[in-house]
């Protein structure tokens, strides 16, 4: 029996050989099985980082897109600011330019009506005197008028009544 019969001992390590190379097969099949499940959990939590960090990216971009938009409205009320300014400044030189223009104009009718004044009365007495020199003109033209008519009545009167 001793030959047939196996030891304990030989048992215990015939079972763990046997166990021992089951086991290592189980186990390099549950590790190559889960190897591939590993690679694969590993490319999904890989997806998901990436995923998270795509949208960690696309929340900064957008606030970054906020900022931007907020800075450029910020400029553009800045500039109406500034634009409303240098419009009410030009519409206040306009204004003071328009009331220059004004008195000046003014000032350029007052004189023109001046001169025309002065003109007026010069024509009035340059009339009076051409009044004037047409009455003494018509004065002696009546005076030669009437004197050769005396004269031509007197040698009339000569030739009808010689002197005796």
């Amino acid at each position: 029996m001793n030959e047939t019969a196996l030891s304990r001992e030989e048992i215990e390590q015939l079972v763990a050989n046997i166990v021992h190379s089951k086991i290592h097969a189980a186990i390099e099949e549950f590790i190559k099985r889960n190897d591939q499940r590993a690679k694969e959990l590993s490319l999904i939590e890989r997806i998901v980082r990436v995923e998270e960090e795509l949208r960690a990216l696309r929340e900064i971009e957008i606030a970054r897109f906020e900022a931007a938009e907020k800075r450029f409205e910020s400029l553009q009320r800045e500039m109406n600011v500034k634009f409303e300014s240098l419009q009410r400044e030009m519409n206040a030189r306009f204004e003071t330019m328009n009331n220059r223009f004004e008195a000046l104009q003014k000032e350029m009718n007052t004189r023109f009506e001046a001169l025309q004044k002065e003109m007026n009365a010069r024509f009035e007495a340059v009339d009076k005197r051409f009044e004037a020199m047409e009455k003494r003109l018509t004065f002696i033209q009546w005076f030669i008028g009437i004197g050769f008519s005396l004269l031509t009545l007197i040698v009339a009167l000569y030739r009808v009544y010689p002197p005796r």
